[in-house]
């Protein structure tokens, strides 16, 4: 189904139609298989041949490793108001956000952007504003082929439509939530069309509840609230396909030069052993059997291939090894050249991956402050940061729907935990040093380390190290 189409005669503007066959040539880097790159057809001199061009696997490669970087099990959030702080903890492991959302960030790196979208689920409420029956919070995860800018402005949508498949009694819909502010509150509608083989035929709401997959979908919702509903997460690079556009770009879309010049260097490699491989031309006259029958070679030795008849004329060899020599170091030097160019340009820093026998490695080692790796990742971790924030703000909100005391003005604390490229000792000892000549003080320092709030710090201190304000 075309979305854009669809939302054009709604009279929405989105981003151009030709962005999101951008976004489906990134897909098919991360699952290595590109149209009219890795199949392909070659002429041998009397007929075109189908080939298929092995894949490293290296945008699938990039993409992990920034999400690891980025979201792990490492990563501490702590907000300054116990109440909150509980009910949205509970609400992310409810929704298995550490699992989704590294698997999110995933998606980011290889398509450029991602979304979450929190929602009450079964919740019940009066005409007079009261509930009647208690949900839950839930939360929906989007990538960028299903996220739809409407409005924006210095890069920060404003109002946006998400588009979520599914497939009922082997028809496929497609449900369109549209969030877009009107007067002073945000507004959700929803659409259902049916998509399947493209039919674009719209679903009246009075026949949702025979669909049990949108039975209690409303078709409007009034949120109550200026502020948006949804979060958009993108890496912190500049578009450059176009700079009116509000979505990002894949980590490796600028790179793409150079994975096909590795899965170019890496199939050689390949066929380098494939067609390198030994081989005996043995005459015919040669494959005899001894008097018990015992043939004089095993016939299902791929390594030994028969002449023709008659091969012994004109001075033919009964027995011919072919053994070719293997130019596996010049292809070793060009994979690791070209692994060096995509970690430099992907912001990883020279070095960072290395081609050694036959697997790509993973350079482990700490990384100073200065490395190109520190400071793009702490670019990334910009964008990020704010993200986790706003979403902690929508889930707070909806829990003060939920008649729990939660307060969406909590000073929130993000400890990334970048221990994988720093020092951590080295600094945490400095800080000591600086804590005993008087730079730095005990309340900082343990909320620096122990993943609190300054408050949270100043009233866990021992006693005799109490700050007095």
């Amino acid at each position: 189904m075309d979305i854009v189409k669809y939302l054009q005669k709604a009279g929405y503007t989105t981003v151009q139609r030709s962005f999101y066959s951008k976004i489906s040539e990134w897909i098919s880097w991360y699952i290595g298989n590109v149209r009219k790159f890795h199949r392909y057809r070659i002429y041998n001199g009397k007929n075109y041949v189908n080939c298929r061009r092995l894949s490293m696997g290296m945008a699938k490669k990039l993409s992990e490793d920034i999400a690891d970087l980025l979201l792990n099990e490492k990563v501490q959030i702590t907000i300054q108001d116990t109440n909150t702080h509980e009910f949205v903890m509970q609400v992310m492991e409810d929704n298995n956000f550490w699992v989704m959302g590294n698997e999110y960030q995933e998606r980011k790196a290889y398509t450029g952007t991602a979304a979450y979208i929190p929602y009450l689920e079964a919740i019940e409420i009066s005409e007079s504003g009261e509930i009647m029956r208690e949900g839950q919070v839930k939360i929906n995860f989007v990538s960028a082929e299903d996220i739809y800018p409407l409005s924006w402005e210095n890069n920060c949508i404003s109002e946006c439509a998400f588009v979520f498949y599914k497939t009922i009694e082997t028809k496929n819909y497609a449900q369109i939530q549209i969030h877009k502010l009107e007067g002073e509150q945000y507004i959700i509608e929803n659409h259902v069309v049916e998509c399947t083989s493209g039919a674009g035929r719209e679903v009246p709401p009075e026949n949702w509840g025979t669909l049990k997959a949108f039975s209690g979908l409303s078709p409007r919702m009034e949120t109550g609230s200026s502020e948006r509903q949804f979060v958009i997460d993108r890496l912190n690079i500049v578009n450059n396909y176009s700079k009116d556009n509000p979505m990002g770009i894949a980590i490796f879309a600028n790179s793409i030069d150079v994975l096909q010049g590795l899965d170019t260097i890496y199939d050689s490699y390949i066929n380098e052993f494939v067609l390198g491989k030994k081989r005996i031309f043995v005459a015919p006259e040669m494959l005899f059997a001894d008097p018990l029958g015992n043939p004089a070679f095993d016939p299902n030795d791929v390594t030994f291939y028969q002449l023709p008849e008659d091969s012994l004329k004109d001075g033919g060899k009964p027995i011919t090894e072919i053994d070719m020599n293997l130019r596996s170091d010049a292809h070793e030097k060009g994979i690791n050249d070209n692994l060096n160019f995509l970690s430099v340009k992907c912001g990883f820093g020279q070095n960072h991956y290395r081609f050694d026998n036959g697997s790509v490695q993973t350079a482990t080692q700490i990384i100073s402050e200065n490395s190109d790796m520190f400071r793009s990742l702490k670019k990334h971790e910009i964008v990020l940061r704010s993200v986790l924030e706003e979403l902690i703000c929508i889930i707070a909100r909806l829990g003060q729907k939920l008649n729990i005391q939660t307060d969406p003005e909590s000073e929130i604390v993000i400890d990334f935990d970048d221990s994988i490229i720093e020092d951590k000792q080295a600094e945490r000892s400095t800080d000591r040093t600086d804590m005993s000549m008087g730079v730095m003080r005990h309340d900082e320092y343990r909320a620096k380390w122990y993943g609190e709030t300054l408050e949270e710090a100043q009233k866990n201190l021992p006693e005799q190290n109490q700050v007095i304000e």
